[in-house]
């Protein structure tokens, strides 16, 4: 029969064996070194000047004086000496000065390994439950990386669920982003948590935006909401051909242009401005009566409203020399140059003419 037991090693009493006492008593403070093992020191390296009876270190791999070659057995003091005590694999030890829980894995006291698959839930500083399984309560949630980038990935099971972050002020939703009952990432506000307002969306084949922060016509100007590129105007469509729908522009905001009768400015308001220069031009009168010495019809570079006759004025190239004009009839106008005194000098009369295009 083994006179000690193979797990801890303690004395057994033998058949006939005297003073039998000594032999329990020391397999007793075996027991009481180990059995609710509490250590006041992990890693310890140096005795300490005045040690307590029944305090118990865990020695450090290289500790000295009275420790020397003791490296990672227990050091417990009792009677007024250091008695040691080998750890065995398993063994639990309650850390006394970080009050936690550890366990030697036959070189070092490490934290229980702890399985952190299916959990059924995760309260850091508050309560989980069953809908909320992970829960965090303070100042901040650090989300870092692994050595480049990092994703935040929120999953739904179906294109009708929800995948959001939901942003609360006691524990009442305001505002909400993510993919809501579809697939197009949108931006929701509410005053009161109960009625939501779609600010912005975005289709997801098109990239578009649309909701109650994106202007819905061209002809809306409500304050606050963002423009679209097709309503407003800007570099790219200020200049342009221009058209309209109802009074409501459809195109740019100006047009210019010019062919063999003038030049033509076009705004999307409507109006249009024609000009033209004519050939050079003398004016002789023998007689000294006002007579015209040439006549000339003008065909506008562009055709004004059949229901708005355009204005038409010009100039006949000096001060000497006025310009008479007739009524324009339907799209073009005539006009006669007249002068009151005899000048055979060649000048280039202009006209202008402004109406309406549409």
């Amino acid at each position: 029969m083994s006179q000690n037991s193979p797990r801890l090693n303690l004395p057994f009493l033998q058949p006939s064996q005297a003073q039998k006492h000594v032999t329990h008593n020391e397999a007793l403070r075996e027991l009481d070194l180990v059995v609710q093992l509490s250590l006041v020191t992990m890693n310890a390296a140096t005795p300490p000047a005045v040690p307590s009876q029944g305090d118990i270190h865990a020695l450090g791999a290289a500790p000295t004086a009275e420790w020397a070659g003791y490296g990672g057995e227990l050091a417990a003091w009792l009677d007024n000496a250091w008695h040691f005590v080998t750890p065995a694999q398993g063994w639990r030890a309650w850390d006394q000065a970080a009050g936690q829980l550890k366990v030697w894995d036959g070189s070092a006291w490490i934290d229980p390994p702890l399985s952190t698959q299916n959990l059924p839930g995760v309260g850091i500083a508050t309560t989980s439950d069953s809908t909320n399984r992970l829960s965090v309560r303070g100042p901040a949630t650090l989300l870092s990386h692994d050595g480049a980038g990092h994703q935040l990935k929120i999953n739904k099971a179906g294109a009708g669920d929800t995948a959001s972050l939901l942003f609360q002020s006691n524990w009442t939703g305001h505002a909400e982003m993510g993919l809501a009952g579809n697939t197009g990432f949108s931006i929701k506000v509410s005053a009161d948590g109960s009625t939501w307002n779609d600010a912005l969306a975005f289709d997801p084949a098109t990239g578009v935006a649309s909701g109650t922060a994106v202007q819905s016509s061209a002809d809306d100007t409500t304050t606050g909401r963002l423009m679209r590129a097709d309503y407003g105007y800007g570099p790219g469509n200020l200049l342009g051909t221009v058209s309209e729908s109802g009074g409501t522009p459809t195109g740019a905001v100006i047009e210019r242009g010019s062919n063999a009768n003038g030049d033509y400015v076009r705004f999307a308001d409507g109006t249009q401005i024609c000009t033209v220069t004519l050939s050079a031009v003398d004016c002789t009168n023998a007689t000294g009566a006002l007579f015209a010495s040439a006549v000339f019809t003008w065909d506008f570079p562009m055709g004004f409203a059949t229901s708005a006759t355009p204005a038409v004025s010009g100039a006949a190239g000096a001060a000497s020399r006025f310009l008479g004009l007739d009524a324009p009839s339907g799209t073009q106008a005539s006009g006669q140059v007249l002068s009151a005194v005899s000048d055979p000098t060649q000048l280039t009369p202009t006209l202008v003419a402004i109406g309406r295009w549409v």
